[in-house]
């Protein structure tokens, strides 16, 4: 049950700045935070101190969170316990992803409903790891059944005796688990918004961009140097988990086929992932190891450093969980395009900015294509170049536009609803 057990807080520090509050709801965020590594975490960051400037926001504080100390973006918000009743006259905006640090939110969702903003539109992983978590299976048997039919019932049982494939949270996404206890739905592409259309046609969806900064650009030249790349050098960055579905095996098969065909590139991987080990022994087997360097984790200077010195980001992700990459969108606000897997919601991406890679290992010569010709002609770069940055401009993905299309968006669903 939710119930409020202690006051809120209020933030210590300056305010977010000037603002003349809107006639618009007051928003309850729910959502990972920093120091969470989390994407979303990130985008709750960028995008919070633009709603606090235009409306009343205060935080629910995720389990056993503490706010880090000296982060501007907390200035001037007041926090709630995550299990606390939701004040009068806010709106609860809570934020669901497919891992972990989105239970808490998902039992409050249940708990007592509010306005989802959905971060990936495949919510069969969070239900696994509900079950998991609280031990409820035959919970899990009966709503993926309900969501997804018999069909669902089969993969419930199957789990139950231990069979799982790697496939069947993409093909079974079990939307309606949780969406029937939102009074309205947000997300951040058109793909997402017609599934979730499909899936629970009574509930209210609205579309708005996903809120990506541009990060500190930093020094070209020498951020080049400093990752051992030539000037003549075609420099891809990964940037994403390290995991198999982030299509690392193409990734390395094409850096192995460009050596083949005399283009001069090289590889740098931005992300963490339990798949780290196995990656390094792929690198050295495969005879990369001159030509791959695995960054890890990156601050946002280092990040911004690393996107404005590539010449092609990779996000050749399949199967996909729905979700709006942040990690193309991150490559784009830096003015360097961004090869994707072509399908579903990175069809909505102009291919001027994000070519497209057939899914899985046939993306492997689409992507070799693709690289050569970058590496080959400095039109080619100087156009995609400015195609990526105008994607992203256009997009309205800037912090404060993208808060105000929030904003429009939950005033609407919460007149609606």
């Amino acid at each position: 049950m939710i119930g409020a057990s202690r006051p809120p807080r209020g933030m210590a520090g300056p305010g977010p700045g000037p603002r003349t509050p809107a006639p618009g709801p007051r928003i309850l965020w729910g959502s990972p935070l920093p120091p969470t590594r989390s994407g979303v975490a990130d985008y709750a960051s960028e995008i919070l101190p633009h709603l606090a400037g235009a409306t009343d926001v205060a935080l629910l504080e995720p389990p056993g969170w503490e706010p880090p100390a000296g982060e501007r973006w907390l200035a001037g918000l007041a926090s709630f316990p995550h299990d606390a009743l939701t004040p009068v006259g806010f709106v609860p905006l809570l934020h669901l992803g497919n891992n972990p640090y989105h239970l808490w939110v998902a039992r409050r969702l249940r708990a007592s409903g509010g306005i989802v903003v959905l971060h990936d539109s495949v919510l069969h992983h969070l239900l696994v790891e509900e079950a998991a978590d609280d031990g409820n299976w035959s919970r899990f048997a009966a709503e993926l059944a309900e969501a997804e039919g018999p069909g669902g019932a089969a993969v419930a049982l199957g789990r139950r005796w231990g069979y799982a494939g790697r496939l069947e949270p993409f093909l079974f996404p079990a939307r309606r688990a949780y969406l029937r206890f939102a009074s309205g739905v947000i997300v951040h592409n058109r793909q997402a918004e017609a599934d979730v259309r499909w899936a629970c046609p009574d509930v209210p969806v609205r579309c708005v961009p996903l809120a990506v900064a541009q990060l500190p650009p930093g020094d070209h030249d020498l951020w080049r140097a400093r990752l051992g790349v030539a000037p003549s050098d075609l420099l891809m960055v990964h940037l994403g988990f390290l995991t198999r579905a982030k299509g690392l095996d193409v990734v390395l098969r094409s850096l192995v086929a460009l050596g083949e065909i005399g283009v001069a590139a090289r590889l740098v991987m931005v992300g963490e992932g339990s798949e780290r080990g196995a990656l390094e022994a792929s690198v050295a087997s495969a005879g990369l190891a001159e030509r791959v360097r695995i960054w890890g984790y990156a601050t946002p200077e280092a990040l911004g450093g690393i996107l404005g010195a590539a010449d092609l980001g990779l996000v050749p992700r399949y199967p996909t969980a729905g979700e709006t990459s942040a990690a193309v969108l991150r490559f784009l606000s830096a003015g360097t395009p961004a090869a994707v897997a072509g399908y579903r919601q990175f069809l909505e991406i102009p291919a001027s900015a994000a070519p497209r890679v057939s899914p899985g290992s046939a993306g492997v010569s689409d992507l070799v294509r693709v690289a050569a010709l970058l590496a080959g002609s400095e039109e080619a770069r100087k156009s995609s170049r400015a195609a990526a940055k105008d994607t992203w401009q256009r997009g309205g993905h800037e912090p404060s536009r993208a808060a105000a299309a929030m904003l429009a968006a939950v005033g609407e669903m919460s007149h609606v609803v």
